[in-house]
């Protein structure tokens, strides 16, 4: 595939990687040079210092051959631009534009982004991507990372496995057996930071993260079974009022009517603004990090410390502050990837990646086949994928047991007219379930070849 991503920044870096190492044609234009210099360097791909909007820019980085192009700079207006441009004068099948101003994203105006106005197929909004993925890590405490599948009926969540979890030392197979009534799949295990796909005959052991397939409704169940009964935060500290952190509070406003929350924000302007637009929520201008206002916000009484500034040594260093004064927890926004390995040692609880939540939602549809959703785990270690199974998918017809399965790959759960169905091996794919698979990264392609469109479809 042939893809021009315009933006070299985080986002657009990684997207870069990602599709570099899938061996697809990449092309990424910048007007900093020395984010081209670092691309080129790093990365399989070709650079072109420009504006993404410009034609003679396009063009030199081949949007006459174009695929996709993949518009994520800082700027909304240049993203849009870009996308039209590369739509009117080189009919480039596929536009995907980064979107952060919520004025372009409000439902009435829904229509602004149709072929006819301004083509662009796929609008990503990272502000509310990320700020979904905080709401569902408040929502579920114990859970270190949580993405739902088929309209919200399915749930896949990372679970850190305890000293005292009841399940470690017991074989996969006999929890099927002790929890029959349970639709909880273990689909991949992260021991001593290496990823696998388990057996029926392995056990989890202390320290091991698990990732886990289950229905919405049995998520607290399978956490509490894995010994985290963690209570839901009604108390919140949210460090940073900016896009996120204002997308974060309006919505527990609007779902959690109980959850009590306070916003530092450090720009006495953005405060102001922040405070008008919120109706039950206390807003503190200031430093996350001044251990007076902290106290002033009653952080000791606090059960959770959000930190979503732009900032990520801001972000650890409030996390870590807010516990040593006495809160409860903390689930702080990390971009750098380097920061990342050091959050248990330092006493993060937990953390999201705003880049990774991008990409992922990036390569859904750069996935071929009939793919309807994709989560990246473990920065590319592995994927879960949803896709739709056709008639001419291989995985049709068969039973699950006589499949020949690629050892890089596991059914976590089919939804099948509204219901969700545990794998067994006496399971038959019919044509329209939607599967939600773990893979591998070396069996990513393998899944999309599964449920391409053969020609005989048609």
């Amino acid at each position: 595939m042939r893809v021009i991503i315009c933006g070299a920044g985080q986002v657009g870096y990684g997207i870069a990687e990602r599709l570099a190492a899938e061996k697809n044609d990449v092309s990424v234009i910048d007007t900093s040079p020395a984010l081209i210099h670092a691309v080129r360097d790093a990365l399989d791909v070709r650079g072109f210092v420009g504006h993404g909007a410009h034609p003679d820019v396009l063009e030199a980085a081949g949007a006459q051959n174009a695929d996709m192009i993949i518009a994520v700079t800082l700027f909304d207006e240049v993203n849009i631009v870009a996308c039209e441009v590369a739509h009117a004068l080189f009919n480039v099948p596929m536009k995907i534009a980064r979107i952060r101003a919520q004025s372009y994203l409000q439902p009435h105006y829904q229509n602004l982004f149709a072929r006819e106005h301004l083509p662009i197929d796929v609008i990503i909004s990272p502000e509310k991507e990320v700020g979904e993925m905080v709401l569902r890590r408040i929502a579920l405490p114990g859970a270190t990372d949580v993405v739902r599948f088929a309209e919200d009926k399915i749930a896949m969540v990372a679970i850190e496995c305890l000293e005292e979890c009841p399940v470690v030392h017991t074989q996969l197979s006999q929890l099927s057996e002790l929890f029959p009534d349970l639709p909880s799949t273990v689909v991949g295990i992260v021991r001593d930071e290496k990823l696998f796909i388990p057996h029926s005959e392995d056990q989890l052991e202390p320290g091991d993260m698990a990732y886990v397939v289950t229905t919405k409704d049995q998520v607290r169940r399978t956490l509490t079974l894995f010994g985290h009964d963690e209570q839901e935060a009604t108390r919140i500290v949210i460090a940073g009022g900016g896009n996120i952190g204002l997308y974060v509070a309006e919505a527990i406003e609007q779902r959690q009517s109980r959850t009590k929350i306070k916003i530092i924000e450090s720009n006495r302007e953005r405060a102001v603004l922040v405070a008008d637009q919120l109706r039950r929520t206390v807003v503190l201008n200031g430093s996350a990090l001044d251990q007076k206002l902290l106290h002033e916000a009653d952080i000791q009484d606090a059960d959770l410390m959000v930190a979503l500034t732009n900032n990520d040594q801001v972000n650890i260093l409030s996390g870590v502050m807010a516990k040593r004064l006495g809160c409860k927890a903390n689930l702080v926004l990390i971009n750098n990837p380097s920061y990342q390995d050091l959050t248990k040692s330092v006493g993060i609880d937990a953390y999201v990646n705003p880049g990774s939540v991008t990409t992922s939602r990036v390569l859904q549809h750069v996935r071929r086949g009939r793919i309807r959703a994709v989560h990246s785990v473990m920065r590319g270690a592995a994927e879960i994928i949803e896709a739709e199974a056709l008639e001419t998918s291989p995985l049709v017809g068969s039973y699950l047991r006589d499949l020949d399965l690629p050892d890089g790959m596991r059914v976590g759960a089919v939804y099948r007219e509204g219901t969700v169905i545990r794998p067994s091996g006496a399971l038959t794919i019919k044509p329209k379930d939607r599967v939600v698979i773990f893979a591998l990264a070396d069996a990513v392609k393998d899944v999309e070849q599964m449920f391409r469109v053969s020609l005989e479809f048609f």
